[in-house]
């Protein structure tokens, strides 16, 4: 048995939620104490102050002005993603409510709408409660899923928008107050995403079994509902929120530096507010719901595999709730890991930013190792069987540390690839930067070549994991080094949050006119935080394999598919087909944020062409038009891709049954993951190439230099290139596959029993 009790079990979990809800309420109230209102004291304590005196009084400018400024943009910013995801979300609510009719349909149907006990499908000689009431919960937990998913991600735009121009106003007195207000921002929504999703998944388990009682085989079965509603939630929020936040950012980008040669977040620049509000919707709003997505789904993975156990069939609730153990110790670690860079350490200069956040990432590594180790002890029996294919397969506990760890070190190691990749201070990105001496085709060519290459060493660290997790405790082993990749979600999210905050503080500090030295600081502080979202896109595509491959395990063991034949026809036109999906969803939203980018150049150049005196600063531009653009393409665009992902389980299960379904996720899961990782770090890698350039920090980025140069030109455009590709079609891979494996998971009783209706009658 194991040493920690069922009623320990019972209060950790919560517990260890509920700590983590209290630090995020704690880190808000503290940003909070800096005002954005004029003549108002800002934030206490002379700590992080390096050079307190303000850089406007040294400089003689108006502070009042500045402060009403900056607070007229951030409410401009705040108002157009509030009413944006409001809008966004009345669509999502229209299409969640159908789903669940679907949901209760398909799976209700599966025993004829009956309500009789039927034997159950892996304890033999043993009733279960009807199909009809599964179909019922896993509607009402789909629900739930859905739910927590678009509130973490609202609950994150709101702090993002609250904290942007706090982080502007801050960065007047040094470098690291202003990094302290945005990352301490991040930090609120790591830990409201990853605490209310591990507290509302544990409540929602023991309300389940209250009705199941001794049946966790159907609890858990209805529990993945929950997944599949985070992660359907997540794909319209990043598809919408990527096709806002880049018709925008293209839009702004091509006329206003290129054509029109003004610098970025000029006001003058009509763009400019749908910009900044896209970062927030698409960046934070999207990433929250899309990282939730990951960690509702592994953790369900896990629980489906378990209750077939030992775990499950012995009734051991703490060996059951392990997954959700590894969660609560990942809040503590990460708790303490925030402190080392809000609390312990000091930044004073510029060059110590990235190295901050790098230590964030390999501390909360270090200490989570240890935390896995002491739970694996306490909460699992030495020795106990894991559910392998129709087998039983004996297990140890440290057979699990092993499992989990290997997938939080894999992570660590796709992160600090990604950041090799994609950081302005090694030499792949220099090479990118160099390229644009030619022209803008070579900067192409260059960082397509460097995205390929990106997708080795992650490939390589994804298969180790799964190959030594699956020997170790077969597929259980996989869903759990997924939760250890996930694990620190609430450091990973913070320092993913952290930079499309920076972002906006830039851009608040431009558009307020503030002085050239405040903007130099918000951009050391942008451009770390953009290298650290692309190591966060790593985390998210190398756990979203895991995941999904955990999630195919599961299905195949739920459908009854004893073996996945290659050589099948069955399984190889699923294969290939499934290969082709993701280039598919690629094209569709990459060609939706040309088609809304195109729309929004034009829109930009018509108003500098018909408001007199735009161009002086004397004329004001017309922000809501295109705030309405970038609103209109992106509900309206995100509907296909969408509809895509949602329906090809269906339709493949239902009328070509469970093999070619098992094939067609396989062949989306092997092509998904290289297509993301590749266009997320081309992307990444353009963007740090022409930061590189402008920031002129080394005699060859002088040499390329300064802004509006040749060089510099091409580089924008290799950026303009990279912007869909970073942030629509790349992220919004990672939630196809996993997207698809949870969907065909939810309804495999149902392909089982009605699935393959072609080959049926054929």
């Amino acid at each position: 048995m194991a040493i920690l009790s069922e009623l320990a079990t019972e209060v950790l979990i919560p517990v260890a939620g509920i700590i983590g809800i209290a630090f995020a309420i704690v880190q808000w109230v503290l940003v909070s104490r800096v005002k954005v209102a004029p003549g108002a004291a800002s934030s206490s304590g002379s700590k992080n102050g390096y050079g307190d005196s303000l850089i406007e009084e040294e400089e003689g400018l108006n502070d009042h002005n500045v402060v009403v400024k900056c607070a007229e943009i951030q409410l401009a910013i705040s108002e157009g993603a509030t009413s944006f995801l409001f809008t966004e979300y009345q669509y999502v609510g229209v299409f969640m409510s159908i789903f669940a009719v679907v949901i209760f349909l398909f799976l209700g149907s599966v025993e004829g709408f009956s309500t009789k006990s039927q034997p159950c499908t892996y304890s033999k000689g043993k009733d279960c409660k009807p199909a009809l009431f599964t179909a019922l919960f896993s509607t009402v937990s789909f629900l739930l899923g859905a739910i927590t998913s678009l509130v973490s991600g609202f609950l994150g735009m709101k702090i993002a928008t609250y904290a942007n121009a706090r982080t502007t106003l801050e960065a007047r007195k040094g470098v690291g107050k202003a990094f302290i207000t945005a990352f301490r921002s991040g930090a609120v929504m790591g830990f409201l995403l990853a605490s209310s999703g591990l507290v509302v998944l544990y409540i929602t388990i023991n309300v389940f079994s209250l009705y199941y009682g001794d049946d966790w085989e159907g609890l858990f079965e209805s529990i993945t509902g929950y997944g599949l509603g985070g992660s359907s939630m997540a794909l319209f929020g990043r598809v919408g929120g990527g096709i806002y936040t880049k018709a925008a950012d293209v839009g702004a980008d091509l006329v206003g530096k290129v054509e029109k040669n003004i610098p970025e977040d000029d006001p003058r620049n009509p763009a400019v507010i749908a910009d900044n509000v896209g970062d927030n919707v698409g960046d934070i709003a999207g990433m929250g719901s899309d990282l939730f997505g990951s960690y509702a789904e592994s953790s369900c993975a896990a629980l489906v595999v378990a209750s077939i156990s030992s775990f499950g069939i012995n009734h051991d609730f703490t060996g059951m709730c392990y997954p959700l153990l590894v969660s609560s110790v990942g809040i503590i670690v990460c708790l303490i890991t925030t402190l080392f860079a809000t609390d312990f350490f000091e930044i004073k200069a510029v060059k110590e930013i990235e190295p901050a956040l790098k230590k964030q990432l390999i501390i909360s590594t270090a200490l989570m190792t240890v935390g896995i180790a002491i739970i694996s002890w306490l909460a699992l029996p030495a020795k106990f069987t894991i559910f392998n294919f129709g087998a039983q397969k004996e297990v140890s506990n440290w057979g699990l540390f092993f499992c989990v760890s290997i997938g939080l070190w894999a992570g660590l190691i796709i992160g600090f690839v990604t950041e090799y990749y994609t950081s302005n201070a090694y030499s792949p990105v220099q090479d990118v930067a160099d390229s644009c001496r030619t022209g803008a085709a070579t900067n192409v060519i260059f960082g397509l070549a460097l995205g390929y290459k990106s997708v080795i060493i992650p490939i390589f660290a994804i298969a180790v994991s799964i190959y030594v997790s699956f020997s170790i405790a077969a597929m259980y082993g996989i869903a759990v080094a997924a939760l250890g990749m996930l694990s620190t979600i609430a450091t990973g999210l913070a320092i993913d949050a952290y930079g499309p905050i920076s972002d906006n503080a830039g851009g608040i500090a431009e558009m307020a006119g503030m002085s050239h030295r405040i903007r130099e600081r918000t951009d050391a502080l942008d451009a770390a935080g953009n290298t650290t979202a692309a190591i966060g896109k790593g985390f998210a595509i190398g756990s979203a394999a895991l995941v999904s491959l955990a999630l195919f395990g599961a299905f195949v063991s739920r459908a009854g598919v004893k073996v996945v034949d290659v050589l099948s026809p069955k399984v190889f036109i699923g294969l290939i087909v499934g290969a082709m999906l993701p280039y598919w969803f690629s094209a569709m939203t990459m060609k939706s944020v040309g088609s809304a980018a195109l729309k929004m150049v034009e829109e930009v150049r018509n108003q500098f062409k018909n408001i007199p005196g735009l161009m002086e600063g004397t004329g004001k531009p017309d922000y809501a038009t295109c705030v309405k653009i970038s609103t209109d393409a992106s509900i309206k665009e995100m509907i296909p891709p969408g509809a895509l992902v949602m329906l090809t389980p269906l339709i493949v299960g239902t009328l070509f049954g469970v093999e070619t379904l098992s094939g067609v996720l396989a062949g989306a899961l092997v092509s998904g993951v290289q297509i993301a990782i590749s266009a997320s770090n081309t992307g990444g890698a353009w963007d740090n190439a022409k930061k590189y350039i402008e920031a002129g920090a080394s005699d060859h980025a002088k040499e390329l230099g300064p802004k509006g140069s040749d060089c510099h030109k091409a580089a924008v455009i290799g950026d303009t290139i990279g912007d869909p590709l970073k942030d629509t079609s790349g992220p919004s891979l990672n939630i196809l596959i996993k997207l698809m494996a949870v969907e065909s998971l939810v309804f495999a009783p149902f392909f089982a029993t009605h699935g393959g209706l072609l080959f049926k009658y054929l």
